[in-house]
């Protein structure tokens, strides 16, 4: 477990990709949290929320994908 958290850090450091879309995660998760405290989502809300979920998740498959990378192509 240790041996992942420096290898994202070391990738936060010195891969500009990975930095990138870690900031991109974290205003998605920022924006989701905002949409799920509200009672009632607008249909475009809802639209939202579906569409943030799905790029949320396609970003951390990609920091995950550039982690196995760094990491000697070793699969989790």
């Amino acid at each position: 477990m240790t041996q992942s958290v420096s290898v994202r850090d070391k990738l936060l450091e010195v891969n500009e990709e990975y930095r990138r879309l870690s900031e991109q995660h974290q205003e998605f998760e920022i924006r989701l949290t905002s949409l799920t405290s509200k009672p009632v989502l607008s249909d475009d809300e809802q639209l939202e929320e579906t569409t943030l979920k799905k790029r949320k998740l396609q970003v951390k498959d990609r920091m995950e994908a550039i982690a196995r990378e760094a990491r000697g192509g070793a699969t989790p």
